[in-house]
């Protein structure tokens, strides 16, 4: 089995291919995530979130608004985390807007319990989010701006993205009833648990 290295030995860089399964990988999970919560009519937040009342108000394609949304904040992040982080990104989020297309003719849920769909997708969503971001890369939009105050303020990107992940959800109610919003903020809290509990400075984050 190979061994981490020492503490305060930095790790050897992740290889072309490593990288690659870790973007399908983690892209994956986030779309099966998107799928229960769609299948639930729940939602959850960042650019994702605000991907998702766009399609509830509008049913456009959730896939290619989860795309467009993301556009505006490459630029940010290409001066802000630089080139390598931005590609990938850029390549994440493509990613994810084929899967989310794509899933719903190959996989559907017969029976979801609404809850149960809320905690499995959060949990499922920051397992795939802490993938990307160990492979230097994330879902764009506020997660972007979640890394690089993690990197430059040593704020907690899963509590900065909790905070944003609660105002988009308030927002919700408008569209949805309050019990969905109820449930969307569950797996929203599911969802940055994971990542505030593994992603933070002084272990292993990827970037």
């Amino acid at each position: 089995m190979k061994q981490p290295p020492p503490h305060g030995v930095a790790a050897p860089p992740h290889s072309v291919f490593e990288d690659v399964q870790g973007l399908l990988v983690g892209s994956l999970f986030v779309a099966l995530a998107v799928l229960m919560f769609q299948q639930s009519l729940l939602l959850t937040g960042g650019t994702t979130g605000l991907a998702f009342l766009l399609h509830y108000a509008l049913e456009w394609p959730l896939g290619w608004l989860m795309f467009a949304v993301n556009l505006p904040f490459y630029v940010f992040a290409w001066l802000a985390l630089g080139p390598v982080f931005t590609l990938k990104t850029f390549a994440a989020v493509a990613l994810l807007a084929l899967w989310v297309q794509w899933l719903p003719l190959w996989l559907a849920f017969e029976r979801l319990h609404p809850v149960l769909a809320a905690v499995l997708a959060g949990l499922l969503a920051g397992t795939g989010i802490l993938i990307l971001l160990r492979h230097h890369a994330s879902l764009g939009g506020l997660g972007i701006m979640a890394v690089y105050l993690q990197k430059r303020l040593g704020w907690r990107a899963g509590v900065v993205q909790m905070a944003c992940d609660a105002l988009i959800l308030l927002g919700a109610l408008w569209l949805l009833p309050p019990l969905q919003v109820l449930l969307s903020l569950l797996g929203a809290l599911a969802l940055n648990m994971v990542i505030a509990v593994n992603h933070r400075s002084g272990r292993y984050m990827g970037v």
